[in-house]
C-alpha cells in the first residue's frame, strides 16, 4: 500500500449547526488542539516533508466549521504552507450575518486567494433548517450565494438525497435556479459519524425512479448504485492511501516532540493493523451482501456498512481508521 499524502487536521473551530448526519458527530464540544500550537506543528511537518519526502502531498485544515475567529490570518497561513485548503471555503455552519457582513466576508476571502465557495442544502427551507437544527440557516445560505456571486467567487452546491429529501428535489431546483452556481450536484450522503443513524432513510432504487430528470442528471450513477448491482460487478482494488493526523488537546504535546518520520510510521502501522483485521470488501460482500438489496451506496459506503457489521459481530477492538475525529485514512 503506497502512502501518497499526509494531512494534519485540528478540530478547533465550533460549528453553529447540528446536522443530522454530521461527519464529526459534533456536540458543541471542541476537541481540537490550540490553533497556534497546531500551526507550529503543521509548519514543522511541512518543512520536514519538503526536505525529506517531497513526493508526499500535504494538507492542513481546521474544523468543525470554517468560522475561524481569525479566518483571514488562517487562510494566509494555509497558503504559506501550500495547503490546498487555502483556496476553499465551506459555508455550512457559519454564524449568522447580514448582507453587508456577508459581502465584506466574501470580498475579503477572495482577496486572500479563496477560489471556491461550497454550500450544502438538505432540502427546501423548512426541512433544511430542521436537518441543520438552526432556524434561518437556509436563508443564510441563499443570501451567501448572492453575496458570492457579487464578489465574483465560484460556487458549488451539493444536495444529499435520502428518502426524505428526494421528494423535495424538484421544488429545490426551481428555487435555486434564481442563483448562479458553477456546479450543482446531488449525492447519496455518507454513513459516517451521525450519518450511520440515517440508514433507515437511505435512498433506494424506487426513490430514483421518482426523481425529476434534472436531479437524476446531477447524480453520478457510476459512483452510486443499488447494493445488488455492486454485488453483481467487481470491486476496486485500492493501492494508495492518504493518512491524516488529527491533533487534539490530549495528544498535541506528544506530536510536537515526535519526529515526522516516526509520525508517518505510526499512521501507516495503524492503517495496516486495521486492514489486516478487517476483511476486504469482496469477502465481506459474500458474508453480508443482500443479492436483492435496492438501497443506494457508493462503493466506499457499502464497505463501511459491511465493516460495521463485521466489527459488531466479532467484537473487534481496534482503532477505527474511518473515524475522522481521530487519525484516519482513505484508500483508493
Amino acid at each position: 500500500m503506497q502512502t501518497v499524502s499526509i494531512n494534519i487536521g485540528t478540530l478547533c473551530t465550533p460549528c453553529l449547526n447540528r446536522c443530522r448526519y454530521c461527519l464529526l458527530s459534533y456536540d458543541g464540544k471542541v476537541q481540537g488542539a490550540d490553533w497556534d500550537r497546531s500551526c507550529r506543528c503543521a509548519r514543522a511537518f511541512y518543512d520536514w516533508l519538503q526536505k525529506n519526502r517531497p513526493e508526499l502531498s500535504f494538507a492542513f485544515y481546521f474544523g468543525y466549521s470554517m468560522e475561524h475567529p481569525r479566518l483571514l490570518e488562517a487562510l494566509d497561513f494555509l497558503r504559506e504552507i501550500g495547503s490546498p485548503t487555502a483556496q476553499f471555503l465551506q459555508m455550512d455552519g457559519m454564524r449568522m450575518r447580514n448582507q453587508a457582513e456577508l459581502k465584506q466576508l466574501l470580498a475579503a476571502v477572495k482577496a486572500r486567494g479563496v477560489q471556491l465557495i461550497d454550500f450544502t442544502f438538505y432540502g427546501t427551507r423548512a426541512y433544511h433548517d430542521r436537518f441543520a437544527a438552526r432556524q434561518g440557516d437556509y436563508d443564510l445560505m441563499l443570501r451567501a450565494l448572492k453575496a458570492a456571486e457579487e464578489a465574483g467567487l465560484a460556487c458549488e452546491i451539493g444536495y444529499p438525497l435520502t428518502q426524505e429529501s428526494a421528494p423535495l428535489a424538484e421544488a429545490f431546483l426551481q428555487e435555486i435556479a434564481a442563483y448562479r452556481a458553477e456546479r450543482l450536484f446531488f449525492f447519496v450522503p455518507h454513513g459516517e459519524g451521525r450519518g450511520r443513524m440515517m440508514e433507515n432513510i437511505r435512498l433506494t432504487a424506487k426513490d430514483l425512479e421518482n426523481l425529476p430528470p434534472a436531479a437524476l442528471a446531477r447524480l453520478n450513477m457510476t459512483r452510486y448504485k443499488p447494493e445488488k448491482e455492486w454485488l453483481h460487478g467487481s470491486f476496486s482494488a485500492p493501492s494508495k492511501r492518504v493518512l491524516t493526523l488529527m491533533l487534539t488537546q490530549e495528544n498535541i504535546a506528544r506530536y510536537e516532540s515526535m519526529p515526522p518520520n516516526a509520525v508517518i510510521c505510526e499512521l501507516e502501522a495503524l492503517d495496516d493493523a486495521y486492514y489486516r483485521a478487517v476483511p476486504p470488501l469482496s469477502e465481506l460482500a459474500r458474508r453480508y451482501g443482500d443479492p436483492d438489496g435496492d438501497r443506494i451506496f457508493s462503493e466506499r459506503d457499502l464497505y463501511l456498512y459491511y465493516q460495521r457489521r463485521f466489527i459488531a459481530e466479532t467484537g473487534l477492538q481496534i482503532h477505527d481508521m474511518n473515524d475522522e475525529r481521530q487519525h484516519f485514512s482513505r484508500r483508493f
